[in-house]
Parts: C-alpha cells; structure tokens; sequence
C-alpha cells in the first residue's frame, strides 16, 4: 500500500548482489569443505538456493548475511526436486555439478515471466567440453567421460551460459577460451572467487575469459560484490520522487550508463569510491533508453526508468533488447493513469501525466518495484499485489522506502 507524494531523502546500503550470491554457492560445490560467503542479501532467493544445494548434499547455515556451505567428498548429481524449479538462478548447479560428478540432472528451472530463456548455449558450451546434453522428462541431463579445453564462442553474451561453462572449464582438462562472454560485475565475482579457490581465470570484465583446468579447488571465504540493481533502483527513485538519496556499498562504475542517464534527466549525481548521491531538484526530463547487455543499460533497471520516464517531461521511448515479456507490466502503469504504448520491443510514453492510485498486479521482481516506484508519485493510495516477487530481489523493501521518508505499509490479503 503506497501513499504518493512523499520526497525521498536519506541514506541507504545496499547488501550483496543477488545476481551473484546464489552462483556464487552454487560455485562452492566445485570444492570438498567449508565456503563461507559474507555480504550476502538476506532475499527469498537465497533460502531457495540453500535448499538446492542441501538436496545434493551439502549443509547450508544461513546467519544473517552470511552463508556457509559445506560440501561432502562426494554430492548427489540429481537435482530434479521441487527446489529447483522455483526460480531460474537454480540451473547454476548445472556447471559445477558436471565439473564435480561427471554427470549431472537439473529440473527445468521457474522464475520470473519476463520471456524466453532457454538452455541452448548452455547445452552447447558444456558440450564444446566434451559432454553430451539432453533434455529429458523435464530435466537437463549432462554426462561426460571427462572435460577437455576447447574454444568457444558464444552466440549472445548470455550471463548463466557464461558462468555454467565457467564453473565447469575450471576443472576440465586443459586451456578453455570463452569469446563474447558476458561481461557483468557479477561475472568479474564468480572469477574473483573462483581464483581464490585456485581456479585459473583470466579476462573477467572482457569479453574473452581465458580457463586454464586444474585438477582441484579448496574452499574459500568470500565477501559478495554490492547490488548494482538495487542500488540504482534507489538512484531512481530519488529521481522519480525529486528526492535527494545517498547510496554506499556499491562501486558506481557498475552503475556508469544508468547514472548518466540520470544527469541527462536533471539531476545531480556525485560519485565517491563505494557509493554515490542522487540529487533531483525539479521535474526530471524525459531520456530515451536502450537496454543492453553490461556495459550497456541493464534490462533489470528497464521498469525503473520506464516509471521515471512515466514521472517526466517530455516523450520518451524505451527499447528492450533482453527479454521480450518485460513489458507485460506497461497495462499496470496505464492503470494509474500513464500515458503509455507498447509497440513491439518498444514504449512510447508521454510523460508528466498525474498519475492516480489504482489496484495493480506484479508480474516479476522488477516490474513490481517499479510499480511501487510509480506509486510513489500517483495521488491516493496504490495497491500493488503479488509482492512476494520483490521479496526474490530486495532486502527489507517495504522498511528501506519508509526509512527514506515513503508512506508505505505491507499488508496481508
């Protein structure tokens, strides 16, 4: 229940991404021991996980915002359970698993309704390394005699195919190149602690990684990259809301494009080594967005800046080149009274429309926080149902908005 009006002001730190804790733990099964993980959002997805990697047989303590994992000599390679298929992130397993156990069975993984997502590359590039791959009764099988080294190119620089082909190149035999591999913070994470565990990686942030294989990996303590998505979701909300927010615990180069964006909307932003500022004095102006794969404008923040395009003057157009169903939530925002138009992978939007409370529906993480956003600047009171979505991506998001000054509450229904 979102009251509008309120003027954001304040401070806020964001936690660990979640983008990279739950691959994270799933990369601590490729070492027999104790991984200890710290900065860790305390999100439904990572419950989730720990349930996952409990039923291949690890045990998972979970202390606040911090994670330990310990793994056995030996783990179960059959993940097909009702775990996995709760959320996307769970296919994760499938890299490390065939690394450790030769063979691996990974239920066809939920998630958010945002499009397609299939496993194709992930299939390819674990076969490249010598496994065969299938689906079967709902399930990606991987079976191998042994991984070797190869080249591979991927297709698109798809994130999850790039950490499974990762995750299983660490143990195989002999020199992988990875060419136009995903290049996200959260990339640079998992190779940063996969080199901890005595991996050999080189190029994270490129787009070539280069793997040598080794023939074993120890466990490791570990400290979780901040949430670039999370923080820029209070960057803008400070925009939309003409607010003045300070976000720390998150390096501002992961967030370079969306914080330009923000200076070319009006406002003033300030940078500082592990965090930044947003200030919004007056009406923002309306700027046009591109998603795009990192160093791109990430698609995960596309709802956010379609909400302050709705806040703005001006008319706007929004591209989404990742995920063809995230503008399933635009008729949410024509509710509240948005001048919006979808037409094809874009939106039209004219924006500084009074925007006017309505019942509204989220359809995954991040169309539900930007509707709250939009919410935020309708006049009465918005209803924004099924929020248990937000809860996969945000850490006590209902008490960090009030804390900036929000008149919201939670209620159960």
């Amino acid at each position: 229940m979102v009251n509008g009006g309120a003027r954001l002001q304040g401070a806020v730190k964001v936690s660990g991404a979640k983008n990279s804790v739950l691959k994270l733990m799933s990369a601590a099964m490729l070492a027999e021991g104790r991984t200890v993980l710290k900065n860790c959002p305390q999100i439904s997805d990572v419950p989730y996980m720990a349930d996952v990697l409990r039923g291949l047989g690890c045990d998972v303590e979970l202390d606040g915002g911090t994670v330990i994992i310990d793994v056995p000599a030996e783990i179960n390679h059959d993940a097909d359970f009702d775990a996995v298929r709760q959320f996307r992130a769970s296919v994760a397993v499938l890299g490390p698993l065939t690394a450790r156990c030769h063979r691996a069975r990974v239920a066809l993984p939920g998630g958010d309704a945002i499009g397609s997502r299939p496993l194709d590359m992930h299939q390819t590039g674990l076969e490249t390394l010598g496994a065969t791959t299938r689906i079967e009764h709902g399930c990606v099988v991987a079976e191998t005699d042994g991984l070797h080294g190869a080249e591979i190119k991927l297709d698109f620089p798809s994130v999850g195919a790039t950490e499974n082909i990762l995750t299983a190149a660490v143990l195989a035999n002999g020199v992988t190149v990875l060419d136009n591999a995903a290049r996200e913070p959260e990339i640079v994470d998992l190779c940063d602690m996969l080199n901890e565990m005595g991996a050999k990686v080189e190029g994270g942030g490129s787009n070539v990684i280069t793997v040598t294989g080794v023939e074993k990996l120890h466990p490791v303590e570990h400290e979780v990259v901040g949430d670039r998505i999370v923080a820029g979701t209070w960057a803008y909300a400070a925009a939309i809301t003409q607010g003045d927010v300070t976000v720390g615990g998150i390096d501002p180069q992961h967030l370079h494009l969306p914080l330009e964006k923000l200076k070319l909307a009006g406002a003033r932003v300030e940078t500082y080594p592990t965090g930044f500022r947003v200030v919004q004095e007056s009406k923002p102006t309306a700027v046009d967005y591109q998603t795009l794969p990192f160093p791109g404008f990430p698609t995960d923040l596309q709802p956010m800046a379609i909400a302050l395009c709705v806040a703005s003057e001006g008319m706007s157009v929004i591209t989404e080149n990742i995920f063809e169903s995230r503008f399933r939530f635009v008729d949410e925002l024509v509710r509240l009274g948005a001048d919006a138009s979808v037409d094809g992978h874009h939106v039209v939007i004219r924006g500084g429309r009074q925007l006017s409370s309505a019942p509204v529906w989220s359809s995954d993480i991040r169309a539900g926080v930007g509707l709250v956003l939009a919410g935020l600047i309708a006049d009465g009171e918005t209803e924004v149902h099924d929020v248990f979505h937000i809860d996969r991506g945000y850490e006590d998001f209902v008490g960090t908005l009030r804390d900036l000054g929000a008149d919201i509450r939670r209620v159960e229904r």
